[in-house]
C-alpha cells in the first residue's frame, strides 16, 4: 500500500487529505496528515472572533473528527528529503523521527513575517491563529473593565489605545471588528466615552487593501476615520518598547494592545530545509497541476498548494503570474490535488489548476463591509451581509455550519455577548492563590519570626 504524506493540516492539506478520503478504494494507499495542531482554522471568521461574533471552537474545525480513516501526527515536519523520500518530524512529545513516504504533498502553509522592531516580539501578537483572537477579544475587555475604574488620564488612554500593524485583509477586517466591538461596549460603560478610546491602523504603503481598487480602499479608510479611527498610511512602526508605539511619521503613543498583521511568509521547512526546487521568494516551484516542479524538470510524486506554492495562475492575463496566497484558491487547489492524485494513482487525467477569481469581501466591524468583482462595488450593510452569507456556506462541514449560523442569530436577538474569560489563559493562578491565601505581609512576618527564633 503506498504511503501518502501530508505537511500541514490547513485549507490545502484539509481538504487534499478529505477528498483523498472519498476518492481512495481499500488498501489503494495511506494518507497521513502532520500537523501540530489537531484542527484547521478557519482564518476568515479570526476577526469576528476577536468581536466575539464567532464562537472560537467554531472558526476550528477537528481534524479527528472529519478525517477519520486519515493517521494523524501532533508535530511539525522540521525537514524533507525527497532524494531519500523521507520526513523528519518533530512531534509535540518526544523525539524527532522520520517518515517515509511514497507520495508527499506539502501545503505546510505561511508563517507570520516579522521585522526586528525594538520591542516587538515582547509587546506584539498576532492575528493568524484562534488562541490569539481570543487573547485579543480578552484583553481589550479586560483592559475596558480596568480603565472604568481610573481617573481620565495616561494610564486610562494606554488601557484604551489599540494598534493594528498591517493593512491587508487580516488587519483591516481585525480592526474593523475590534472597533465596532469597542463602540458598542460603550454602552455598558457609562464611565467611558467614545473621546478615551483610541484606535490606530498603520500599513507602509500608501493604501490599505491592495485586493480592492483604489477608489474602495479609500472609501474604507473614510469608514474607518468617521467612526474615530486614526489611519497612517506611507508609516511604519519604529518602535514598540514597554508598549510605547513610535511611527515613522513622528507619531508616538502608549498602546496596551499591540496587533502585529503585517503579512505572511513562507513556512521555513519550504525556505531553507528542503532539496525541492524553491524560487527566489522561498516558495516552492509548482506545475499548473500543482506538482512540484516545471515541465522540463518535474519532481515524480510531490505536490503542492497553498501559500507555500508558488502557483501559476492561468486565470490571469498577466503573464507568469501566480495565484494570491488566500483562503479562495487554497481550499480549491486542496480539492483538485486530491482529485489529480487519486487519477495519477490509476493512471488517469491530470487537470491543471484554474480558477476565475469570485470577487473579494470584507468585514469592517457589525452591520459594515466592502465588496469588490471587478468593476462592481458593494459597501456598507449589503456587502457585511455578503460576507456573512459567502462564509457560512464556505466553511467545511454543515456541522460548523450550523453552529455559526446560530451564533449569529443569537447575538441578533440578543446582542454580543461581553463575557471576557481572559483568566483562561492563566488556569492556575486561582487555584495557587487559594492554596496561598496569605498576604505578602503575613508571610514575610511569619518568615522572619522564623529567622530570629
Amino acid at each position: 500500500m503506498r504511503e501518502i504524506v501530508i505537511i500541514g493540516g490547513g485549507y490545502a492539506g484539509f481538504y487534499t487529505a478529505w477528498g483523498l478520503e472519498k476518492r481512495l478504494r481499500a488498501g489503494e494507499a495511506r494518507v497521513t496528515v502532520v500537523d501540530p495542531r489537531p484542527y484547521m482554522t478557519y482564518q476568515p471568521f479570526l476577526p469576528e472572533v476577536t468581536a466575539g461574533s464567532v464562537e472560537a471552537r467554531h472558526a476550528a474545525v477537528s481534524l479527528r473528527r472529519h478525517l477519520r480513516r486519515t493517521r494523524l501526527i501532533a508535530g511539525s515536519a522540521i525537514e524533507i528529503r525527497d532524494a531519500d523520500r523521507r520526513v523528519v518530524v518533530r512531534p509535540v512529545n518526544g523525539a524527532d523521527h522520520e517518515l517515509s513516504y511514497d507520495i508527499l504533498v506539502v501545503t505546510a502553509g505561511a508563517v507570520t513575517r516579522t521585522f526586528p522592531i525594538p520591542g516587538l516580539a515582547q509587546q506584539a501578537i498576532g492575528l493568524k491563529h484562534v488562541e490569539e483572537a481570543v487573547a485579543i477579544r480578552d484583553r481589550l475587555m479586560t483592559a475596558f473593565d480596568q480603565a472604568a475604574s481610573l481617573q481620565p488620564g495616561a494610564e486610562r488612554r494606554r488601557l484604551l489605545t489599540v494598534t493594528f500593524v498591517g493593512g491587508g485583509f487580516s488587519g483591516v477586517e481585525g480592526f474593523g471588528e475590534l472597533l465596532s466591538l469597542a463602540t458598542a461596549m460603550l454602552r455598558s460603560y457609562p464611565e467611558l466615552s467614545i473621546d478615551d478610546l483610541s484606535f490606530h491602523l498603520v500599513e507602509a504603503r500608501g493604501r490599505i487593501l491592495p485586493e480592492v481598487g483604489d477608489k474602495p480602499g479609500a472609501w474604507v479608510v473614510r469608514s474607518f476615520e468617521r467612526r474615530g479611527a486614526h489611519v497612517h498610511l506611507n508609516t511604519q512602526l519604529v518602535s514598540a518598547t514597554d508598549g510605547h508605539v513610535v511611527l515613522s511619521n513622528g507619531a508616538e503613543f502608549d498602546s496596551a494592545l499591540i496587533v502585529w498583521a503585517a503579512g505572511n511568509a513562507s513556512n521555513p521547512i519550504v525556505h531553507n530545509h528542503t532539496d525541492l526546487p524553491v524560487d527566489e521568494r522561498g516558495l516552492l516551484v509548482v506545475r499548473p497541476d500543482l506538482r512540484v516542479g516545471t515541465d522540463s524538470e518535474p519532481v515524480p510524486d510531490v505536490w503542492a498548494a497553498g501559500d507555500d506554492a508558488a502557483v501559476p495562475d492561468l486565470a490571469s492575463p498577466v503573464p507568469d503570474a501566480r495565484t494570491v496566497p488566500n483562503a479562495q484558491h487554497a481550499v480549491r487547489q486542496g480539492r483538485l490535488l486530491a482529485k489529480n492524485i487519486a487519477a495519477d494513482l490509476r493512471g488517469g487525467r491530470i487537470r491543471n489548476y484554474r480558477h476565475s477569481s469570485l470577487g473579494v469581501v470584507a468585514t469592517l466591524g457589525l452591520g459594515q463591509g466592502v465588496f469588490q468583482y471587478k468593476s462592481l462595488v458593494v459597501k456598507g450593510l449589503p456587502a457585511w451581509l455578503m460576507h456573512r452569507g459567502y462564509h457560512v456556506l464556505a466553511v467545511p462541514s454543515w456541522e460548523r455550519k450550523i453552529r455559526v449560523l446560530t451564533v449569529w442569530l443569537t447575538a441578533a436577538v440578543f446582542g454580543r455577548d461581553l463575557v471576557s474569560l481572559a483568566s483562561v489563559q492563566h488556569p492556575r493562578d486561582a487555584f495557587v492563590t487559594s492554596a496561598n491565601p496569605e498576604r505578602s505581609g503575613e508571610s514575610e512576618s511569619r518568615a522572619s519570626d522564623n529567622a530570629a527564633a
